[in-house]
């Protein structure tokens, strides 16, 4: 990625940076090898970046939305995306959100629970309307990714169980306000490896075969999203292989004629485009190590603190033509506010730029406002 790093020496840090074009190449990427597959359609996962400019370039690709809140509905409405090509899952949906949903005529509801439907079916009632929904299905696939970002094993806080698919469509048909269009499922996050969605696919063969057995059928499977990004070589993978993970669905997974497949792509739409920039502050020496210490920190970007995860980290302005070792930490009165412990950097002095990479998803979106700090603004 090319830097503007002569307009970055203006700015006050930190800030998130964004390429709009590499956002656009992305974007494109994803529409050429979707639309080899007339019964696709890809959805963006709405949590990984709700950056205002993000959600309407997003738009303009002509991609849907996949919410988790709310906030989140209303923010794609205020982008400008129609309510059909919105989908809302989330295991925790409150009233308010639901009939937000109801009243703008959303495409799905993606249901976790027999007490949600009971729910949706009530405020659908109430509303004099129908709800669509689709049952999120753990398919027990293990995505070998970060505990934290598992969500498809059989026992987990988000959706039904493979199990007790008969026992929920069976209530499906007792309630007068809830039509089931679809099943939904997502495995986890960050998959480098394609292995799992093959699995997933061979799961939703056999749920598909059991559920026509029960004399539904069905108009959408959604698959979720899941695809990874090179967090350690983000210039020579800029955009992840869509062409490969749409064809293991293409492959494996048989869908019935006029049925649709729905993705719900996230990272792997937004990682690459954006970086947290910073400054440094300090070059602090120790006993047996030196401290890079900057002015951003884990309140701006958590995800090292969180999954222990590691952004490439870029020292943009120093022009020294040797390496130093540093710990790259951040301002924050906490221990786990580090970015990088045993960096090999080119040698670097207070007041020099500093990149960390791959912060496009879950970087400014999950900033807070910890040590009374201010959430960090967009650069485009």
């Amino acid at each position: 990625m090319n830097f503007p790093v002569s307009k970055f020496r203006t700015l006050q840090t930190p800030f998130y940076y964004y390429d709009r074009r590499l956002l656009e190449a992305t974007l494109d990427t994803i529409n050429k090898e979707a639309s080899r597959y007339p019964a696709f359609r890809v959805h963006y996962a709405v949590k990984a970046n709700v950056d205002s400019t993000l959600l309407e370039i997003v738009r303009q690709s002509g991609l849907g939305c996949d919410c988790v809140s709310g906030w989140e509905i209303q923010a794609c409405l205020k982008a400008g995306f129609q309510p059909d090509k919105i989908v809302y899952a989330g295991v925790g949906k409150s009233d308010w959100e639901i009939r937000l949903g109801l009243e703008q005529g959303i495409a799905c509801f993606n249901v976790e629970s027999v007490a949600e439907l009971e729910v949706i079916d009530q405020l659908a009632a109430e509303a004099g309307t129908t709800a669509r929904v689709a049952l999120r299905v753990n398919p027990n696939v293990d995505a070998h990714t970060h505990k934290y970002i598992t969500t498809g094993l059989s026992e987990n806080k988000f959706g039904i169980a493979m199990e007790m698919l008969p026992s929920v469509i069976a209530k499906i048909k007792t309630l007068s306000h809830v039509t089931l269009i679809g099943l939904h499922f997502h495995i986890g996050s960050q998959l480098l490896k394609l292995d799992p969605f093959t699995m997933l696919c061979a799961r939703i063969n056999k749920l598909q075969d059991e559920v026509e057995a029960q004399g539904i059928r069905l108009r959408t499977i959604n698959v979720g999203g899941g695809l990874g990004c090179d967090y350690d070589a983000p210039d020579e993978n800029p955009i992840p292989d869509f062409a490969d993970f749409f064809a293991i669905y293409a492959d494996h997974l048989r869908l019935r004629e006029g049925q649709e497949l729905h993705f719900e792509l996230g990272r792997s739409v937004v990682c690459q485009c954006g970086s947290l920039i910073a400054r440094v502050l300090y070059i602090k020496e120790g006993v047996n190590k030196k401290f890079m210490i900057l002015d951003a920190g884990m309140s701006d970007l958590i995800r090292p603190a969180l999954y222990q995860a590691h952004h490439k980290i870029e020292v943009l302005t120093s022009d020294s033509s040797e390496v130093t070792r540093y710990d790259v930490v951040g301002p924050i009165c906490e221990s786990s506010d580090c970015f990088g412990e045993n960096e090999l950097l080119p040698t670097a002095r207070r007041g020099d730029l500093v990149a960390l990479r791959s912060a496009g998803a879950y970087g400014q979106i999950m900033a807070s406002n910890y040590n009374c700090r201010p959430i960090p603004p967009s650069i485009w």
